[in-house]
């Protein structure tokens, strides 16, 4: 689960971490209190999930409350769907460093990612100049130690005046990744002021999902996804991956819901979403089937590949949401695995082809997008 901007900071104070003052608002006529509370200048930061926000032109700096209130309104009205704008001092910047801890699973360590040229164009310099991306592995049994912050902070060229400042953050940051159950927690960037404070100017927080019953204080909402589809299908349980193309995905088995949409796109087609049915989900056939309605596909593909989850319980649960729902597109069918010679007769009975070759199936699905026979 990703967190917004807002909710990374509120992380980060309770760690200790030092960040900008600031307040979030929902609408302009909320902004002059909030401006009166900061002072000028400040910055108008977009509380939207997505990266390159400074590009997109969501984060605004503003000096006073003639100009705040024109690029507020601006925010608020823009093609992005803002609906919350984190208001927030403007700080004197002296230099900025990336900072972040994530999982490395080829290693299974934490692996602490650091670079004393952080900012808008870290991405960039990944691929330009790799060399200036500092890694640390940190081994989760011993956790972050003393000899490995100051390995870091000395490979960055931290002056003294901020070394034990910095040093702080980095031993913060790295428990607060432990204690949030964290993919990922960034700062970017971690401002130097002019006055040697360190400060948080940008975050970043994933949680792993898995440790929804630990971390309770995010609840889901509807602003967390791109589309109602999405939001639905977190609240019911089922993985879903919305995008733009015109074959609607619906597979038991992560791995094999990703074959099934590498295939689609080497025979040229393309996948207007992703939803996994399998596993404790396989009798939800008919909530995966109207999720998937959602879109504006052209078709939906049904590949499953029942051992523990039963062929015959899925093809019956496609035939009821059929039944139920009335779907407005073809639908392509390849359900294999226990049970898969009743399954079969369950797919005749109600008029639909049983296909045996996943690849097969896949053809037919990109045929019938293209405009191709039924």
């Amino acid at each position: 689960m990703k967190l917004f901007e807002y909710q990374a900071k509120e992380t980060f104070k309770k760690s200790g971490i030092a960040i900008p003052k600031g307040v979030l608002i929902k609408s302009v006529s909320e902004l002059r209190s909030a401006a009166d509370k900061i002072g000028f200048p400040l910055v108008l930061k977009s509380q939207v999930l997505m990266g390159g926000r400074g590009k997109k032109g969501l984060i605004r700096f503003v000096k006073d409350h003639v100009d705040a209130e024109k690029n507020c309104s601006e925010l608020f009205n823009s093609e992005f769907k803002v609906n919350t704008i984190l208001v927030e001092e403007a700080v004197d910047i002296k230099s900025e460093i990336y900072l972040s801890v994530t999982v490395d699973p080829v290693t299974a360590s934490h692996m602490i990612i650091a670079c004393a040229d952080g900012g808008v164009e870290i991405e960039t310099l990944a691929v330009d100049s790799p060399e200036k991306i500092i890694r640390e592995f940190v081994d989760p049994n011993y956790g972050l130690m003393p000899f490995q912050i100051k390995d870091i902070a000395f490979r960055m060229g931290i002056k003294r005046a901020v070394l034990k400042k910095f040093s702080s953050v980095l031993g913060k940051l790295y428990l607060a990744f432990l204690e949030n159950d964290a993919e990922l927690i960034e700062i970017n960037p971690l401002f130097i002021t002019r006055t040697d404070d360190v400060i948080a100017g940008d975050g970043k927080l994933s949680i792993d999902d898995n440790s929804a019953y630990r971390q309770t204080g995010y609840e889901k909402t509807r602003e967390y996804y791109d589309s109602d589809a999405e939001y639905e299908s977190a609240l019911e349980g089922i993985p879903y991956l919305q995008f733009d193309g015109d074959i609607s995905l619906m597979c038991a088995g992560a791995g094999l819901t990703t074959t099934v949409y590498d295939l689609i796109n080497y025979e040229g087609g393309t996948v207007a979403n992703y939803l996994e049915f399998g596993g404790p989900n396989y009798k939800k056939a008919v909530r995966a089937m109207e999720l998937c309605l959602k879109n504006d596909s052209k078709v939906i593909l049904v590949v499953t590949f029942g051992t523990i989850a039963r062929a015959d319980v899925m093809a019956r649960g496609i035939v009821d949401a059929i039944n139920r729902l009335n779907p407005d597109r073809p639908i392509v069918t390849c359900i294999r695995g226990t049970n898969e010679e009743e399954a079969n007769i369950i797919l005749k009975d109600a008029g639909l082809e049983p296909i045996y070759d996943t690849e097969e199936a896949v053809r037919k699905a990109v045929s019938i997008a293209s405009g191709g026979s039924k």
